[in-house]
């Protein structure tokens, strides 16, 4: 049976910080509504500005024959030596070869076999040939058609220089790297290894996109570095990292892509991995907004910047609307390997499709090869373990560590996030917004009492194993960043002293390193995992990535204020009229800008300012990686209640719009901000239901 979208208060999210009421705005209207932009370590947002590759290259590359310029590299003077050596069929079909890799298309070009030779100082002679005129082909004999003669097989040398062979100890080294290694052997000293470009998408998966610009540069996934990956449903702009490629190459795909684009090239020295970025910013747009007055949307806005939202991990985190990954993790807490396999291949509501024929053909037949057929290649998690069974039948344990390791652990996270969410609406409950004796802090200077070594923070992120932590990460990409500081428990000099307020309050992320408050809160972890059937003390297995008692655990703040918030009030006339520039539209001056006529901007002082520029303001998005596909909110005309309130009125000619401009460090989520400015759900089932 296909698992229906999970609700807010599945997942712990039931509380909220002020008793304003809310207002109805349509969230995620159009993918166009919901705009973020990565901000780096160094503050810097990253905007795309550019899709053009530089027009001058760094000195010192040398072709060594793989094509990694946009441009096809000739051999014609190489081939018509090899027609006198070879004949021309051969000739032909090394000629049809080569062109097949100057497409782009290494990966899928298959090796080629030359014509029986029963003369073997003549094959020497072939072999010789490709050494010193094509150096980035390799070949080999394969037995002919007859006992007396052998063939030759010529294929791409995709390995290492000085490789032995797929087989040999350096490749066997070679491990989960961030990145798939292939690339020009004789790339110069001078240059960076691994080029760095902006990607910018539009209502994809970032592992979709990648997944398509992988496949027409020929490479792995694995090439590819980021940070952390972007909402689906959204417009977004980040680095990315791959290794060993030419601008001239990416950019000239941006013609053949469609919703991604590729720019802003330039060469670094190490490829990004999970975690590093400060945050990212967003621009909202919230449409149809039906309000009982403006002054409704003025108190709710001047809140939200004044006092901000309680912290939840949203229903991003948890596979909103497909996989519930927290439930896959519990599983994998407890051991039970099957039951967490089925989870991730079972039917659910809302996918494309295409993959809920797959899933449902895989849960009625059992077939692997064929299911795997059907599976798309950004089906990561579900590939792998498919792979894996294909190999070992019926072996769950190593099907699950198949998965990418920083994907897999992704289970595990959301289990620890389920938690963390029951715990801060249990304290919000309990206690409100008021500091009281036992919450958790990080120590300041001048405190006093009992301190603990700081694990872990919001910003760290660790909730990692304690043997190979230097850049695990979750796949949505938590920054990891170790912060010299402690945490205590508040005592009544404490509260007495005034040195802490609410904003410093702080829950754990369970693991085998964390304190947990002094006061009531502390029961909630233990009981619901009880209820769960897990154990926070005790490993309930020996595999320890899975153990609960292995993962160190971190801390996050309980209360989040968005920074450099501001607010403006637009109207419009258009559905379908776009509110907000975006960085495409931004270079693609040729298209005129919507008309949009501003009503009222205001800021978290609620006062009347101009509309702020964001380009170097600092901002933030959730960077949690998803093992699912986000199910889209359908972008179809709103249909409002004509309400004789503000948005509300008969008028076709005029609608509200709500535009909200903030920052949020990496791995709070937009989605929970406004959830408190509308005090409405954020889950895809609510918005479906805007769209009737």
């Amino acid at each position: 049976m296909a698992m229906t979208p999970i609700e807010e208060s599945d997942v712990g999210i039931s509380c909220f910080i002020s008793n304003l009421p809310g207002f109805r705005g349509i969230l995620k209207q159009r993918y166009s509504d919901f705009i973020v932009n990565e901000v780096d370590r160094d503050g810097t947002v990253v905007q795309l500005s550019s899709l053009d590759a530089p027009k001058e290259e760094p000195e010192g590359f040398q072709e060594n024959g793989t094509n990694t310029s946009g441009t096809a590299v000739s051999y014609a003077s190489q081939i018509e030596s090899f027609k006198s050596l070879a004949g021309e069929s051969d000739a032909a079909l090394l000629e049809e070869f080569i062109s097949k890799i100057n497409s782009g298309g290494e990966d899928s070009v298959s090796p080629i076999v030359l014509s029986p030779d029963s003369d073997k100082l003549h094959r020497k002679a072939m072999h010789n040939f490709f050494k010193e005129n094509l150096k980035f082909l390799v070949t080999d004999v394969v037995a002919g058609p007859d006992t007396s003669s052998k063939c030759i097989r010529v294929r791409l040398n995709s390995s290492e220089p000085n490789s032995k062979g797929k087989n040999s100890k350096k490749r066997k080294e070679r491990g989960d790297k961030p990145f798939d290694s292939r690339g020009s052997e004789n790339w110069p000293e001078n240059v960076g290894k691994f080029l760095q470009f902006y990607l910018y998408k539009e209502n994809k998966d970032t592992q979709e996109a990648l997944g398509v610009i992988g496949n027409m540069l020929g490479i792995q996934p694995k090439s590819f570095g980021f940070a952390g990956t972007k909402d689906k449903r959204a417009v977004t702009t980040q680095r990315v990292t791959v290794y060993k490629q030419r601008p001239s190459r990416l950019a000239s795909l941006n013609q053949r892509l469609f919703g991604i684009k590729m720019g802003d090239f330039c060469y670094v020295k190490e490829a990004l991995c999970l975690g590093q970025l400060l945050g990212n910013r967003f621009t909202i747009t919230l449409r149809g907004i039906v309000a009982e007055s403006e002054d409704t949307i003025k108190a709710s806005a001047d809140a939200l910047g004044k006092h901000g939202f309680i912290n939840y991990f949203g229903l991003q985190r948890f596979g909103s609307g497909s996989v519930p990954t927290h439930l896959i993790g519990a599983a994998l807490l407890r051991g039970e390997w099957k039951l967490a396999v089925d989870l991730i291949l079972d039917p659910r509501d809302g996918e494309r499709p295409a993959i809920a024929k797959a899933r449902k053909y895989y849960k009625e037949s059992s077939d692997v090869v064929g299911t795997l057929k059907q599976l798309p290649r950004y089906m990561v998690a579900e590939r792998a373990v498919l792979q894996s069974l294909k190999m070992s039948p019926g072996n769950y344990l190593q099907a699950l560590k198949s998965i990418p390791r920083t994907l897999r652990m992704l289970y595990v996270h959301s289990y620890q996030s389920y938690l963390w969410n029951h715990a801060a609406s249990k304290r919000v409950q309990k206690y409100g917004t008021e500091l009281v004796l036992g919450d958790l802090v990080y120590c300041k200077e001048n405190s006093t009492g009992k301190v603990t070594k700081l694990v872990g923070s919001e910003y760290t992120e660790d909730c990692g194993d304690n043997y190979d932590s230097n850049n695990e990460d979750e796949v949505l990409g938590d920054v990891h960043e170790e912060i010299n500081s402690d945490v205590k428990a508040v005592d009544a000099e404490d509260l007495n002293s005034g040195c802490y307020t609410i904003d410093d309050v702080i829950l754990p992320m369970p693991g085998s390193r964390v304190n947990y408050p002094t006061n009531h809160i502390a029961n909630v972890y233990e009981d619901l995992a009880k209820k769960d059937g897990i154990s926070l003390t005790k490993s309930m297995h020996n595999v320890e990535e899975f153990s609960i008692t292995c993962i160190t655990g971190c801390y996050r703040r309980v209360f989040q204020k968005p920074i450099n918030f501001e607010w403006e009030l637009l109207t419009y006339t258009d559905n379908n009229t776009q509110l907000v520039e975006t960085d495409l539209d931004k270079i693609n001056k040729s298209k005129p800008v919507n008309s949009v006529k501003p009503m009222g901007i205001g800021t978290a002082n609620g006062k009347k300012d101009e509309a702020f520029d964001c380009i170097r303001e600092l901002e933030s998005s959730n960077d949690d990686a998803k093992v699912e596909n986000y199910n889209e909110i359908a972008g179809e005309e709103i249909k409002l209640p004509h309400d004789e309130t503000l948005g509300g009125s008969d008028s076709q000619d005029s609608h509200i719009a709500l535009k909200l401009s903030f920052t949020l460090p990496a791995s709070c989520y937009a989605t929970m901000a406004i959830r408190e400015l509308l005090k409405t759900s954020t889950s895809v089932a609510y918005h479906k239901k805007l769209n009737q």
